[in-house]
């Protein structure tokens, strides 16, 4: 049977469209870092994703070739997620993306070592003949959050924002944003084809007690 991380881990990929407290735990991905407007159509993020979908597929095809991965398992690749900020401000201003900095990730399957994610971008430049040297075997560890299922365009998440810091202000805690710590989205769509009123997207933040 193919292991579904959504479905298997349904506190983390599917929380309902009300806000809700979770407790994180660390987890590996593939990482790439830049910054930019994400929605620029040759820009830094569409290739930034091209480089984590090539290694993704790279690791989960691997069986298929002459290297073996020890402890290996089908399944299905994870969901593109992504940690937004901007120099200088908490939170995000949707009305200056050309200010977004980002860091685009997969999550990794356990059983992916820091070697094997080495094999796997020197794989995947072999055979698409790309740099593939940008992405990272990024460990995070989030910790304490706020989730909330967002409906709809990416431009409308303040709304759903707005409705997260109301309720942390009924619940006893505060956002608690860092230089380690994000505004994360995890993307449960294909916004190439899912219309923009029926995206679903994860939001995050980090949160403390008051």
């Amino acid at each position: 049977m193919t292991f579904d991380y959504k479905k298997e881990y349904k506190e983390f990929y599917l929380p309902p469209k009300k806000p809700g407290i979770i407790d994180v735990p660390e987890m590996n991905y593939i990482a790439v870092k830049g910054k930019g407007n994400p929605n620029e159509p040759d820009g830094e993020y569409k290739k930034a994703i091209n480089l984590l979908y090539g290694i993704s597929f790279t690791i989960k095809m691997s069986y298929k070739g002459s290297h073996r991965i020890e402890g290996y398992f089908p399944y299905v690749v994870p969901p593109l997620e992504g940690l937004w900020w901007q120099d200088g401000m908490t939170g995000i201003d949707y009305s200056h993306k050309e200010n977004f900095r980002w860091i685009s990730m997969i999550r990794l399957p356990e059983f992916v070592t820091k070697e094997e994610f080495n094999w796997a971008v020197r794989e995947a430049g072999e055979k698409k003949q790309t740099d593939f040297s940008r992405a990272e075997f990024f460990t995070y560890h989030e910790g304490l959050c706020v989730q909330c299922m967002h409906i709809g365009n990416y431009d409308e998440e303040p709304a759903t924002l707005r409705k997260m810091d109301d309720f942390l202000s009924k619940s006893g805690y505060q956002p608690d944003f860092s230089g380690e710590r994000l505004h994360h989205e995890i993307y449960l769509s294909d916004p190439r084809r899912t219309t923009p009123e029926k995206l679903k997207t994860i939001i995050r933040h980090p949160i403390k007690h008051k």
